[in-house]
Parts: C-alpha cells; sequence; structure tokens
C-alpha cells in the first residue's frame, strides 16, 4: 500500500456528486462508491473528515435567487446538508467503516451536536467525521464551513472532490483551450476568481496555511492516489 503523504485530512464533496445521472436526490451506487473511496484512504492509516454539500437537494442561492428570504433559503439548505451526511454514514457504515456526524444545527435524534474535542477523538480512533449543516449560520457556503472544520480539526489538507482532474482557467466542459494548473496559489486563485472554492474559505485556508487539492472523485481510486502523491490533481498553497 502506497505511503500517505498526510495524517489527517478534510474531503469537500458537493452535494451533486451524490446524485450519478440524476436530476437530482442520491443515487445509492454513487454514495456507495464514495463511501470505497473513503475506506480505501482510512485503511491507510489516516485521519479522514467530511463536509458535504446540498445542492442536489436545495440549494439556498436558488432559493434566494427564485424570491424567498436568503437566510431561510439557507437554513433549508444546511437541513439538506444534514439528509447527504446521513446517506454517507450509512454507507460508510455498511463498508465497515465507523461514522458519526456531527450537525451545527442540533438535532440530537438523528446525529451529535458539533463540539471540536469530541470530533478530534472520533478521529483519534479511526472514525470518519461528517461534518454537517454548514457553520450553522446562513450567508456563509458549505465551502466556507469546510475551510474552517479543517482549520478547527488541525487537518494536514483539505481535499476539494470535482467532476474534473484539477483546476482550469475555464469549464473544460465547456471550452475546449482550457488551462490546467499543477500548482497555484491562494492569491493565483482569487486574483483570477478561478472559481475553485468561494473567496473566503481561501481566504481561511490560507490564513491557516493548509494546501488545498483539487482532484476527480469520478475516478476509482483517485482519492487514494492522491494522498499518496499520485494520480492528477491541482494543489494550492502559498508558494506556488
Amino acid at each position: 500500500m502506497p505511503e500517505a503523504r498526510y495524517k489527517r485530512v478534510l474531503l469537500k464533496l458537493s452535494g451533486e456528486a451524490l446524485m450519478g445521472e440524476r436530476e437530482y436526490g442520491i443515487d445509492p451506487n454513487v454514495v456507495s462508491r464514495m463511501a470505497t473511496e473513503i475506506k480505501s484512504v482510512i485503511d491507510m492509516g489516516i485521519e479522514v473528515c467530511a463536509v458535504i454539500g446540498g445542492g442536489n437537494i436545495f440549494r439556498g442561492i436558488s432559493g434566494a435567487a427564485s424570491g424567498m428570504e436568503r437566510a431561510t433559503a439557507d437554513y433549508m439548505g444546511m437541513l439538506a446538508t444534514v439528509m447527504n451526511a446521513l446517506a454517507v454514514q450509512n454507507a460508510l457504515e455498511k463498508a465497515g467503516v465507523e461514522t458519526r456526524v456531527q450537525s451545527a444545527i442540533p438535532m440530537d435524534s438523528v446525529c451529535e451536536p458539533y463540539i471540536r474535542r469530541k470530533a478530534e477523538r472520533h478521529m483519534e480512533k479511526g472514525r470518519v467525521v461528517i461534518f454537517a449543516a454548514g457553520t450553522g449560520n446562513p450567508f456563509f457556503t458549505t465551502d466556507t464551513a469546510a475551510a474552517l472544520r479543517a482549520s478547527e480539526m488541525g487537518c494536514d489538507a483539505m481535499l476539494k472532490a470535482t467532476k474534473v482532474d484539477g483546476v482550469y482557467s475555464a469549464d473544460p466542459k465547456k471550452v475546449k483551450d482550457a488551462i490546467r494548473y499543477d500548482r497555484l496559489t491562494y492569491l493565483d486563485v482569487l486574483s483570477r476568481d478561478l472559481q475553485v472554492m468561494d473567496a473566503s474559505a481561501i481566504s481561511l485556508a490560507r490564513e491557516n496555511k493548509i494546501p488545498i487539492l483539487v482532484f476527480s472523485i469520478q475516478k476509482d481510486g483517485g482519492f487514494a492516489e492522491v494522498m499518496a502523491g499520485q494520480g492528477k490533481f491541482t494543489i494550492i498553497t502559498e508558494e506556488a
């Protein structure tokens, strides 16, 4: 088994990644494959936590655009992330990986409240911790929540799982001659408006010196490859 480059990481998954070929919702086969990807990294001895978006069920910004109050729409989006977190927890435990969901909005009947020290203890015991409900506040994206939790957990890296194998100058599915980057700085991402994560997430990662690795979750074994420094990915750090 290849040697791991990091001891503790946070995986940021979009809600859309759980849809598969569906127009909305959750594809159980895709969720099961995601669980296998995470298990392969756990088997390398890496401590893993995760933040999952809710765009496959409800996106706050879209709700606000259709006339709903932004704060209300964002709270609905947070609840969608809890649903996704529970789905991934179920798949991981079926794969034999102990998992805990911690929500920034207390809902004791279905998951634990977010408690930093408790989350750290879970990870030390080899459990996956999925942080749900974003930061618990409207007007903040799950990207920002991911950077915040990665900082609080003392993660060595933050992994952004996407549909492409890194960061491009434009959407490679729409622009044929889009440039792919192997390395970028935080300032490159902000100044070029590369849309990898929102600006507050990039700034928070920069402030806490957490490298961001962008890779394709659609490649089988891709997560483990990146953890071993192999495969294709873009790394975002202070120095290019």
